[in-house]
C-alpha cells in the first residue's frame, strides 16, 4: 500500500555540528562544556562527545542522542582535568554511528593522543584519503568522517614536528569549510578555514578561554566574548597563554544562511545580532512583499523574529497562531503509521480561536521541499483561515550546500526549476512572497563580498570535485573502492550544474 505522504514535514536544512573547547586550569572543565554543548544543541543534535586532559592522558566518553541523553552528572565527574574538547554532531560526511562520533581520537607516533571536532564540511577528502593511503595511516575504528581523516593526518604528521607545526603544514591543503577545536594533553588548538565559511569564536574566563561555535556557547559559561577566531587563523593556547599563526590568507566568506536559520538569535555574527538581522529580515520582506490582511503569524520558531519585523513593516498585528512541541524530532522512538500519518502536527498545532476567519500572512525561514508549508496550509485552512499569504525570510533555495548544510539534493529542492507562481499553487497559498538576496544581504549588514551566498545564487565560493568525490556517504564508498583518486575540480565561483552534471 503507498501511504499518502504529503502532509509529512520534511527534514529541516540541518549544520553538521557544533564545537566547543576550553582551557582552564582549576575549573571543571568537563562540566563547562556541557553547558557549552547544551546551548550548542541546535547545531546537530545526532551524537555527542567530551574529551578532557588532565596534562597527562586523555581521556574520551562519547555516544549517540543529545546532549542530556548522553551526560549524567556521574559521567561528567569523572571527566577531570584541565583542557576539553566537546562536540555535538549532526552528519554530512558519514552515517551516524558510534563510530563517527567526536570528539574523534587518534595516538601519535611520539606516545600521546589527538581528540578533535571539527563543524563543517571538506570537498578535497578523496584528495586527503589518498594521502593517508600513502603514509600508511588506516581509518579508526571503522570510522567514515573527513574529520577523523583530518585527525589521523595530524597525529601522524605530528611525529616529526609536534601538533602546532604539524597543523600550520597540513591546514593550507584542506579544502572546504572546518572550524576545528582539537587538544593533545597540555594544549587546546582552534583553526578556522582561509574563508571562514562557518563561525568560531573566542572567549575568557577567569582563569582560562574558551573557543565555541557560537557566541551564545560563551555565555551560557560566562565567558566574555574576545573576537572572532580569524579565517586562516590557528590558535594554539598553554600555560604560557594564547598564541596566533596564520596558515592562509583570509578570504572571509562567511555563511549567509547562518542569519537566516542555522544560529541560535542570541548569537552575534560579524558583530551582527542575528535576532536583529532576522527582524530586519522580516521588516524588508514586508515591503517587497506587502499583504492585505488580518494577522502576522510565524512559523516558530525560526520564523518568529522575521515575522515580527513584518507585523513592524506593515502595521498589520502580531499573533501567535500556532504552537510547537519543542521535543518532538529530538526523539529515537520512530512514530507508528499511525503518528506519521499526522504529519505536521507532531511538530505544530493550531490555535484555532486565533486563525479562525482571519486573513492571516504566515512568515518562515525558508522553503526547501515544500512539503511542510503545504501541509501548513491546509492545516490553517482546515483550522477556519480565510486566506493563507506566506512569506519567507530568505530568498528561494536552489542550490546545495557542500560546506556544512544537509540540504536535500538540488532535484529535491522545490525552487529549481519552478517560478514563483508555480510554487504558490505547489503549496496551496493565495500569495507567496521571498525576501530578495540584496534584501537579506542589507540585513545582514555584512559586505556582500565576505559572504558564502552558494544556495541561493549557485556561486560557490570553494571549489568543487566530481560528484562522484563528494556526498555523505563519500568515504564508505572509496573504502570499498567504488571511487578511485581525486578528480579534477571546479573552479571556484561556478555553479553547481558545473559540479553535480558532468557525464
Amino acid at each position: 500500500m503507498v501511504t499518502d505522504q504529503s502532509n509529512a514535514p520534511e527534514p529541516e536544512p540541518r549544520e553538521e555540528c557544533g564545537v566547543f573547547g576550553v582551557w582552564a586550569k582549576g575549573e571543571e572543565v568537563a562540566k563547562l562544556t556541557y553547558f557549552g554543548l547544551y546551548a550548542l544543541q541546535h547545531r546537530g543534535q545526532e551524537a555527542a562527545g567530551i574529551s578532557v586532559s588532565d596534562g597527562r592522558q586523555i581521556v574520551v566518553f562519547k555516544d549517540l542522542g543529545l546532549v542530556s541523553q548522553v551526560f549524567d552528572e556521574q559521567t561528567l565527574s569523572s571527566l577531570r582535568g584541565y583542557i576539553a574538547v566537546g562536540h555535538c554532531r549532526y552528519s554530512t560526511t558519514g552515517s551516524t554511528t558510534w563510530e563517527n562520533a567526536q570528539p574523534t581520537f587518534r595516538n601519535t607516533a611520539v606516545g600521546g593522543g589527538l581528540s578533535l571536532g571539527h563543524n563543517g564540511n571538506l570537498v578535497n577528502t578523496a584528495e586527503l584519503l589518498d594521502r593517508a593511503r600513502a603514509a600508511g595511516i588506516r581509518t579508526n575504528n571503522g570510522a567514515t568522517t573527513d574529520s577523523d581523516l583530518l585527525c589521523g593526518l595530524l597525529a601522524a604528521e605530528a611525529a616529526d614536528r609536534g601538533i602546532e607545526q604539524a597543523a600550520l603544514d597540513l591546514l593550507p591543503g584542506v579544502r572546504g569549510a572546518f572550524c576545528l577545536v582539537f587538544a593533545d594533553e597540555t594544549t587546546l588548538y582552534a583553526a578556522r578555514d582561509a574563508h571562514g565559511v562557518r563561525p568560531l569564536v573566542l572567549g575568557r574566563l577567569e582563569r582560562g578561554w574558551v573557543v565555541a561555535s557560537e557566541t551564545a556557547a560563551l555565555d551560557i559559561v560566562g565567558a566574555s566574548f574576545v573576537r572572532e577566531v580569524e579565517p586562516g587563523e590557528l590558535l594554539a593556547i598553554d600555560q604560557n597563554g594564547l598564541r596566533s599563526a596564520r596558515f592562509a590568507n583570509p578570504e572571509p566568506k562567511g555563511c549567509l544562511f547562518e542569519y537566516v536559520y542555522l544560529a541560535r538569535p542570541d548569537t552575534t555574527i560579524g558583530g551582527r545580532s542575528v535576532h536583529a538581522t532576522r527582524v530586519e529580515i522580516g521588516r524588508r520582506l514586508a515591503v517587497e512583499s506587502p499583504a492585505d490582511a488580518d494577522l502576522v503569524i510565524p512559523v516558530p520558531e525560526s520564523g518568529t523574529p522575521a515575522a515580527i519585523g513584518y507585523a513592524q513593516g506593515s502595521d498589520i498585528p502580531y499573533g501567535s497562531g500556532l504552537v510547537k512541541n519543542a521535543y518532538v524530532g529530538r526523539t529515537f522512538i520512530q512514530p507508528s503509521q499511525t503518528i506519521r500519518q499526522l504529519g505536521i502536527r507532531l511538530k505544530l498545532n493550531p490555535l484555532k480561536d486565533v486563525i479562525r476567519g482571519k486573513r492571516l500572512v504566515v512568515v518562515d525561514d525558508s522553503i526547501v521541499r515544500g512539503n511542510t508549508q503545504r501541509a501548513l496550509v491546509r492545516m490553517l485552512r482546515e483550522s477556519g483561515a480565510v486566506e493563507v499569504h506566506v512569506r519567507i525570510a530568505s530568498p528561494p533555495v536552489r542550490w546545495p550546500c557542500f560546506y556544512g548544510i544537509d540540504f536535500a539534493s538540488r532535484a529535491e529542492l522545490i525552487a529549481n526549476g519552478m517560478e514563483l507562481d508555480d510554487i504558490r499553487r505547489s503549496i496551496g497559498a493565495d500569495s507567496l512572497g521571498y525576501v530578495s538576496l540584496e534584501g537579506l544581504i542589507a540585513a545582514s549588514e555584512q559586505p556582500r563580498s565576505r559572504l558564502c551566498m552558494a544556495c541561493f545564487d549557485g556561486k560557490y565560493p570553494i571549489a568543487l570535485p566530481d560528484e562522484a568525490l563528494i556526498g555523505k556517504h563519500l568515504l564508505e564508498g572509496l573504502e570499498k573502492g567504488v571511487a578511485g583518486s581525486a578528480a579534477p575540480v571546479v573552479p571556484a565561483g561556478y555553479g553547481a550544474e558545473d559540479a553535480l552534471q558532468r557525464p
